[in-house]
């Protein structure tokens, strides 16, 4: 076994809770009364909405209105993005000359449905489209050699990367001098210069005017496939029907979800119950979930992970087929293997993340150390980005997740709020194969004899930029509210504030002097419980909460929590429940 780190300091050999830090409460500053008065009579919304919109900047009520009322008429228009109409138009000519074409994905939630948004509505105008996505562990990540080779296997004279390429400048060149013309379209970082394609279609390039930096990969060839109906001199209205992949996708990629992606998503979502996409229809089935319903919740719980469990343990192709067959039961079988196949991750999962867990007590003094590098022999390539994202949920530094084969590992890395993880990446590339990502994310490839070099030069970058006080994660408040103003209707409303994620989380509230009774575990480290207190009374469920409070110690005393709020439905039941975030013991100067 290799582990990765320095010395074992007085952190060692503690177990998984010692690494939990508790969260400082964040709480937004109360707007005044007049400004919360002006919204209920505009509005007519109850108190506790209105208060929301006005933490969060919302108004005057017009522009409360505006958010409430997402339409698909406010997004940008898609010829801003810096050499979309050179791709549109070059695509089109293809279409016209029954050119073989092939879109090249990538092999993760947004990669897949990229490629099969593209090649379903290409295919749609009479595109001639071949569809290509890598296997993680015989192909790598990006454009590369497989994804030339299937090009010219397939003669095909023109390539279009979704989700992937920024930074494929040898690929590029090669298949240039194999005449064969490159669409890139991305949206991960640009580095210093961009491959010589016929088109580079990403929102980060310095010169690109479009005004959403965020979109992910499959909105971006959502955009794309839009200027090639118009140039093709067709009605793009249809396209709006594949807004359920392009909502799956925006949620798995964990993109912002404001402005242009919050409205991308909230119209996608309503697709998902009239899906004309049969893979779509078989998912739901299978995971039992309405599409009338659905919430980004699932969608980024239940829906992504089966397919990315394709990319990361499985058959890539499983999923992408999975998106583009219009055969029912193909679909549903499909479904099924990846339900299986997510099983499968699952288990890999949990064993690399405890042995993760092992390494970093043994290794690591967290009271020193800022950055951490974990690397192993027999971890599975497809999930140690799974394992990164939840050491970082722990102990709140960058991370990085390196599984060892022979000479060499393949890496992934997560970080944190404030720290750059590419530019980091960047400080220690004397000791990378390669790499590659954005902000919050990488990937990399490292030679085992670098090992200890990296876990160094990684340690010192991420000691420059924080000290150990501003490690400690925060939780941001919106409102203080109490147990008897919360029920279903308040429920209702709240839902018009989402879809949430990264740039519009859900709500977090505040509630005091509560007490805990009829506490339980369930499931492996989660509790389960009824909150009493001001007059009123509501179920909750705390996920990974056991290892820090006992329902022992709960049953006694006074408590402050911080909640989401949520609609449960169990056996035709329908009620509200409370999502405990944290737990404190009530003191007057919480």
């Amino acid at each position: 076994m290799t582990s990765g780190g320095p010395r074992g300091g007085e952190s060692g050999g503690l177990g998984p809770g010692s690494y939990l830090s508790k969260r400082r409460w964040v709480i937004s500053e109360q707007p005044d009364s007049e400004t919360i008065q002006s919204l209920i009579d505009e509005l007519r919304l109850p108190e506790t909405v209105c208060a929301l919109l006005a933490v969060r900047g919302l108004t005057p009520p017009e522009k409360a209105k505006r958010f409430l009322r997402p339409d698909l008429s406010q997004l940008h228009d898609p010829a801003t993005l810096a050499d979309a109409e050179i791709a549109a138009e070059r695509i089109t000519e293809s279409i016209n000359s029954h050119q073989r074409i092939l879109v090249h994905g990538d092999y993760d939630v947004d990669g897949i449905s990229a490629a099969a948004l593209m090649t379903r509505w290409l295919t749609s105008l009479g595109g001639q489209v071949v569809p290509f996505v890598p296997h993680r562990l015989r192909d790598g990540y990006d454009f590369g050699a497989a994804g030339l080779q299937a090009a010219r296997d397939v003669g095909a004279e023109l390539i279009i990367t979704a989700d992937c390429g920024t930074a494929a400048h040898q690929t590029v060149e090669a298949a240039r001098a194999a005449g064969i013309d490159v669409i890139i379209t991305d949206h991960h970082t640009v580095s210093d210069s961009l491959p010589n394609a016929t088109a580079v279609v990403n929102p980060l390039r310095p010169d690109c005017a479009y005004p959403n930096k965020g979109l992910c990969g499959t909105a971006l060839a959502y955009k794309i496939c839009e200027l090639v109906a118009i140039a093709a001199g067709k009605d793009p209205e249809p396209l709006v029907e594949y807004l359920d992949l392009v909502a799956l996708a925006t949620v798995a990629d964990m993109v912002p979800l404001c402005g242009e992606n919050r409205s991308l998503v909230h119209f996608g979502l309503r697709r998902f119950a009239h899906t004309i996409v049969p893979g779509i229809r078989a998912l739901l089935d299978v995971t039992d979930i309405s599409g009338q319903d659905i919430t980004e919740r699932e969608i980024g719980f239940v829906i992504a992970p089966r397919i990315n469990s394709a990319g990361r343990v499985g058959e890539t192709t499983d999923a992408l087929q999975l998106l583009l067959t219009d055969d029912p039961s193909e679909a549903l079988l499909l479904a099924r293997k990846l339900d299986q196949t997510n099983q499968e991750r699952r288990a890999e999962d949990q064993r690399t993340f405890d042995e993760a867990l092992e390494l970093l007590g043994r290794d690591y003094d967290l009271s020193r150390e800022m950055g951490v590098v974990l690397a192993n022999d027999g971890w599975h390539p497809g999930v140690i980005g799974i394992v990164a994202t939840r050491i970082v949920e722990k102990i709140q530094r960058p991370v990085l997740i390196i599984a060892l084969e022979g000479e060499r590992g393949r890496g992934s890395g997560r970080s944190i709020a404030g720290f750059n993880l590419f530019e980091a990446l960047k400080e220690c590339s004397e000791h990378l194969i390669r790499f590659g990502g954005h902000k919050q994310a990488a990937g990399m490839d490292v030679a085992r004899e670098a090992l200890p070099d990296l876990r160094e030069a990684f340690n010192i970058a991420a000691n420059q930029r924080f000290s150990m006080d501003e490690l400690r994660s925060e939780l941001f408040v919106d409102l203080e509210i109490s147990l008897a103003s919360i029920d279903l209707k308040l429920i209702h409303w709240l839902k018009y504030l989402g879809p949430h994620g990264i740039g519009n989380t859900s709500p977090v509230f505040i509630i005091r002097e509560v007490a805990f009774e009829q506490t339980k575990i369930v499931g492996t480290n989660h509790i389960k419980t009824t909150l009493i207190g001001n007059g009123g009374t509501m179920e909750a469920i705390g996920f990974g909460l056991a290892d820090r409070h006992s329902p022992d110690n709960l049953s006694h005393g006074l408590y402050d929590i911080a909640v989401q709020l949520e609609r449960n439905e169990f056996r035709g039941k329908v009620s509200v429940q409370a999502r405990l975030l944290e737990i404190r013991v009530h003191r007057k100067d919480n």
